[in-house]
C-alpha cells in the first residue's frame, strides 16, 4: 500500500508535499508529482500539506481518479527506483493518464 497523487495535481505541482516527504519519494514530472510506491513508507506527512487535495491513501482514491492509482506505479517503470526525488529533479516525461489530459486550471 502506498499514497497517490491524483489528478488535482495536474499543472498545479504546488511542492508543499515534497518539503514534507521525509524519504524524499515524491518525483517530479513535466505536468504532475508522483509518488513512488516502493520509496513510499506511508507516513501520510504528505497528504495534509496539499493545498489542492490531490494525495491519497491508495484504497481511499476517488473513483472518478482510480486511474492515477495505476499511473503512480508505471511511472516508475522507466524511473527505476533511484532512491531520492532530489537528485533526479525534474523528469520530462509524465504518464499517458497525465499527458491525455487537457491544461487544468489552477484551483479546479
Amino acid at each position: 500500500m502506498t499514497y497517490v497523487i491524483a489528478q488535482p495535481c495536474v499543472d498545479v505541482k504546488d511542492k508543499a508535499c515534497i518539503e514534507e516527504c521525509p524519504v524524499d519519494c515524491i518525483y517530479e514530472g513535466k505536468r504532475s508529482l508522483y509518488i513512488h510506491p516502493d520509496e513510499c513508507v506511508d507516513c501520510g506527512a504528505c497528504e495534509p500539506v496539499c493545498p489542492v487535495e490531490a494525495i491519497y491513501y491508495e484504497d481511499d482514491v476517488p473513483e472518478q481518479w482510480s486511474a492515477f492509482t495505476a499511473a503512480n506505479v508505471e511511472f516508475f517503470d522507466t524511473v527505476g527506483s533511484p532512491g531520492g526525488a532530489a537528485k533526479m529533479g525534474v523528469i520530462d516525461a509524465d504518464h499517458a493518464v497525465v499527458t491525455a489530459l487537457p491544461p487544468q486550471a489552477e484551483g479546479h
